[in-house]
């Protein structure tokens, strides 16, 4: 932000604040005409389609290694795995949908108001049948190993709570949409520190660290669509005795940090920039008889 003096008519001096960058304005929240645009479908394949890839590696590369593989590469690798491929499909997908592959990226994202809710909803239901598409293609082509090793499913490891395994799936969802809105905010673009096509780089980067700390309490969610897909295709009872943390956790997290972005670090008006509080009676419009 800069300042510039200029002088009125009577002599005294005026101060003329202006922006070096363009705030994006508010999305409407219930935009029923992109229905009827090819942009939004094209925008939900390829949601699906990434979503497929992203599990189908991740997943993939969990259940070929083997937690106790002795010659496999390990959580490092597995980490790895999941933070590049987020690297590569968001950098493929940003221009079309904007890359969430991720449902609680899509709702941390509507919070601060860069979607509508009907896209919302269609993109988070590709990404659940993107999901279990990925799992099943991992089953298909390791079948042993996917039921053996439990179809690389997120559950809490043995030894530690429910309350634990639910704090770490909120602190990874905080980091990752908190990263999710810097790479993509309209200061950063404006003041010289982003690069188009290094933005999905610490985004991709985000998974890979949140992996590393979280890979040993629940194998690491963050990601709705990651864990519901192979729960579904094992269909174990396992699978399904801690799935709540799996949307109740990255949930939460991607609330406080598009909440925290938004009201602490830009310091965007109350109600203009979040979901939840614009709702008010001055927008409701009243007719009386």
């Amino acid at each position: 932000m800069a300042e510039m003096g200029s002088t009125n008519g009577g002599g005294a001096a005026k101060t003329e604040i202006y922006k070096d960058y363009t705030e994006p304005e508010p999305h409407d929240l219930w935009d029923v005409n992109e229905l009827r645009k090819w942009s939004l479908w094209r925008a939900v394949v390829a949601e699906f389609i990434a979503t497929l890839l992203f599990v189908y590696v991740g997943v993939g590369a969990a259940v070929g290694n083997g937690r106790s593989a002795p010659d496999g590469v390990g959580m490092l690798g597995v980490a790895w795995s999941f933070g590049a491929t987020i690297f590569v499909l968001v950098y493929c997908t940003a221009g079309v949908s904007g890359g969430h592959i991720n449902p609680a990226v899509t709702l941390g994202l509507l919070l601060g108001r860069k979607l509508s809710v009907i896209r919302a909803f269609i993109y988070i239901v590709a990404q659940m049948l993107g999901g279990i598409c990925g799992a099943g293609l991992v089953k298909a082509l390791q079948k042993t190993r996917f039921q053996v090793l439990g179809g690389g499913t997120n559950f809490v490891s043995d030894g530690l709570t429910s309350g634990a395994g639910l704090a770490a799936e909120i602190l990874g969802t905080f980091i990752l949409v908190y990263v999710v809105y810097s790479a993509t905010d309209a200061k950063l673009k404006a003041r010289g520190s982003y690069v188009p096509m290094l933005a999905p780089l610490p985004i991709g980067l985000a998974v890979f660290v949140v992996h590393l700390v979280t890979i040993p309490i629940t194998g690491c969610g963050i990601n709705p669509a990651r864990s519901f897909g192979p729960a579904v295709v094992w269909n174990h009872s396992k699978a399904w005795d801690d799935q709540w943390i799996f949307w109740v956790g990255p949930f939460i997290g991607a609330t406080l940090a598009a909440a925290y972005h938004q009201f602490v670090i830009r310091v965007l008006p109350l109600g203009e920039h979040f979901l939840l509080p614009t709702i008010s009676l001055t927008n409701v419009s009243l007719s009386r008889n």
